[in-house]
This record gives structure tokens, sequence and C-alpha cells, in this order.
């Protein structure tokens, strides 16, 4: 049910704008420089709850023939800085109004405001809190997403973002990842949520080196206290990309279209149960092999140990280790993490080894106690330890490491092993 509005706004802006929005049966349509505009909703979806927590409004405009006009054409529309400020309340009206007449009283609506129209508005947007109040709607149910672009004034965005804070509405920046973005504004806006911009979601399909990227960019983003939105999915690629980066939540055609036939807008579900059914088997094919890579490399590890025990030389003891196609490099290190000796290179690695990282190349005397295998296998002696995958800082390649910390004559030694991290499966197959 349609919450009541009062007959007499008490704020004349309001009044104002009312008198340019038209009741459409039971959804609203608006006027603007001979343009009819609608609202659009796209769900935005939990990945964890499996459901819809929002929908993004977004402007349509038709023009006196029923064509459709592209909305960075109707915001070129303002003559002013006054005009622009009016057309971005005329839609803030329009689909406020509009989500009222929806049967949700749970899930967030997520409004565009551009810092342009922020900036150059009052410092405390009195009409939102009045519309808000006319409406009846909850202030708690309201993203603002702050456009990703310049801004003039930093300090009256910051004051403008806390006012909507102060309503009790949350904050989101929008298209992070575009042109001018950057973790500065994150660290002065605080935003509840973070959308991520369609491009780094097609990088990442595109580019191994991206996705990882993209998957540092959503763990740094909840380091701050962020929830993470990425938008533009398109495709089931895509959308196992999304899951496997840790997103929150989810936005694209793949999921759901915007539509203006609000009154299907419950029934925009998204099937995630096999989606997630699909990921996890997805997943357990193509996730690091570390169960098989400890089995497939423990008896070697056994008789490399052996061997040092027996007094042998590194390079004795390691020569089964270094003969196999995925490994890169073995080393010892003593219980202070301080590498012993130089460290023993495959025939394979020596042979790809870049000579612009010939700087890094010698290890002898390096210190590896910070680093987490060197520390869980001085924690856990006996047993053969192994990292997800990471940058290797003397060959400057994605590796994984294999450690077990042994006694040797009373002392503790850790011997590690350097796997390639990209090696073809087929590497590791017996025979």
């Amino acid at each position: 049910m349609q919450p009541a509005t009062p007959e007499t706004p008490r704020d004349p802006e309001v009044d104002l704008i009312s008198s340019m929005l038209h009741s459409n049966g039971e959804f609203w349509t608006a006027n603007f420089r001979g343009l009819k505009l609608r609202t659009a909703f796209q769900p935005i979806y939990s990945i964890s709850h499996k459901r819809t927590v929002g929908y993004e409004a977004l402007i349509r405009a038709l023009d006196p023939d029923d064509a459709n006009v592209l909305p960075i054409h109707l915001f070129e529309l303002p003559a002013s800085d006054a005009e622009t400020l009016l057309l971005d309340r005329l839609c803030r009206y329009l689909h406020i109004r509009n989500y009222s007449g929806i049967q949700d009283q749970l899930n967030w609506l997520f409004l565009n405001v551009s810092p342009r129209v922020v900036t150059s508005g009052s410092q405390a947007d009195s009409f939102f809190g009045n519309l808000l109040k006319q409406t009846r709607l909850p202030p708690h149910r309201i993203v603002i997403e702050i456009v990703e672009q310049p801004t003039d004034d930093a300090d009256r965005l910051r004051e403008t973002v806390a006012y909507y804070r102060k309503l009790g509405c949350l904050t989101a920046i929008d298209d992070f990842g575009a042109g001018h973005s950057n973790f500065e504004r994150i660290w002065n806006l605080s935003p509840d949520i973070v959308k991520l911009d369609r491009k780094l979601l097609t990088r990442a399909t595109e580019d191994h080196k991206a996705r990882q990227i993209l998957n540092g960019i959503v763990s740094l983003l909840h380091q701050s206290g962020c929830l993470v939105l990425l938008e533009g999915v398109e495709t089931s690629d895509q959308a196992m990309i999304a899951i496997d980066a840790g997103v929150d939540f989810v936005q694209g055609f793949y999921f759901c279209r915007p539509s203006t036939d609000l009154a299907r807008l419950g029934n925009a579900t998204a099937d995630f149960d096999q989606l997630l059914k699909d990921y996890k088997a997805r997943h357990q094919i193509t996730r690091d092999p570390t169960s098989q890579l400890v089995d497939f490399f423990w008896k070697d590890f056994q008789d490399a140990i052996a061997r040092l025990q027996a007094g042998a030389r590194m390079a004795q003891a390691c020569n089964t280790l270094l003969s196999h196609p995925t490994v890169s490099r073995c080393y010892l290190a003593d219980e202070n993490g301080v590498q012993i000796d130089d460290t023993l290179v495959s025939e394979t690695r020596a042979r790809d080894l870049d000579p612009r990282f010939k700087p890094l190349e010698s290890t002898a005397k390096a210190d590896w106690y910070r680093q987490q295998y060197l520390r869980q296998a001085l924690a856990q002696p006996d047993t053969l330890h192994i990292t997800a995958p990471y940058l290797c800082v003397t060959g400057v390649y994605m590796c994984v490491t294999l450690s077990l910390c042994f006694s040797n004559k009373g002392e503790r030694r850790v011997l590690c092993c350097d796997i390639l991290a990209n090696a073809p499966a087929s590497a590791m197959s017996p025979g």
C-alpha cells in the first residue's frame, strides 16, 4: 500500500517539483523540456543471501514521438546549474514516488547523485530530507550513490555526504575503478558500499592478472570497511569471476535487465542455487591443487631431507625435486629464517630467467622469516606446508612454496621448494 502524503507539501521546492509529476495509474511519470521521464529499476542481488537486496533507480526519457532519449543526452539539456539541480531532484522525486508504490518494505533503493550537483547545491539538502518525510520512505532504505568523477570542492562533497549519512541513508561510491577513481576518495568519504566499474570485470574476463587485481581490490575495500558491489555482470563466466572475487553484491544483464514494468518487479528472481552449484563444481576442478601437490612431492621431500641429514650437499639432496618440470628452485633456511648458501635453480627455470631482474637472483643470507610459509613450517615441524599462489620476489613470477621443517644435528632447518603456479595440470600426472 502506498504511504499517504500530505495534500500540500511544506517545502516550496518539493511543491514545485511535485507539480511536474503525473500519476499514470499505479505509477508516476514526469515532464522535463518536452520529454516524458519514467523510472526503471534494476535489481541488486546478494550472492550469499541468494536474493534481491535492493534496486538501482535509472531514468528513462521519451520524446514526443515515444522514441527513447539516451540518459547522457537528457542530462546535457540543462542550461544552468540551477536547472541541472532541478533535473536531479526531479529524477530523485520520481524514483522515490515510484518506489513507494512497490510492495517491498525491506530492500534498498539506490539513487545516483552527481558530485557536481552535490557541490553546487546547498550544503544541507533540505529538499531531500523533506521529500523523505513527505513520502514516509525510511532513510535507512536509501543508498545515495556518488558518481565517481572529479569535483572542484572535495570538502563540500564530504560535508554533503555526511549530511546524507546523518539523515540515516547509506552512501555508496559508483563506478569505482573508472578514470578518476582512487582510494583517497574511499578514505575521505568512508562509504558503506563501493560499486566497482564494469571495466574492471571486462578486463578480469580477458586477463588472468586483471582477475587477481580485482580480487585484491575487493579485499582492500573489505579491509576498509566497505561492502562491494560488482556491476555489469553479463555472462555466467563473469558471474563466476564475481563469486570468486568475493564481492558481496552483483548487478547486471545476466541476472536481470532494468525494467520500467514496475508492477512485475517482484518477479525479477535469479537462480543462485544453480549458479553456486556450478561454481562449486568448477571450483573443485580449478582451485589450487594444494592436497595434490603435497601428496605428489611428499616422497621427494622425504628423500631430500634424508640425504641432507646424511651429510649430502643441497645440489645432490634436491636433485630429484629440481628435475621436475614444475619446480623452479630449492633453498634451505635456518630456524631464524636466514637462507643457508645460495638458491638452487632448476635447469628449466634457468633458461627462462629474465635478465632485467638479475639484481634479485642471488639470495644467499636472505631473511625469509616474515614469509608465512617459513613461520608455519617452524611452528609445525615434519609437516609439508604449501602457500597460496603469490609473486616470487626473486624472479617476479607467480609460484607456490612448499616448506618443511626438520632437525639436522640438533638444529632446525627448513627446506623450501618453489613450484610454478601456472604449470599445466598434466605436469602433475603420474608418469
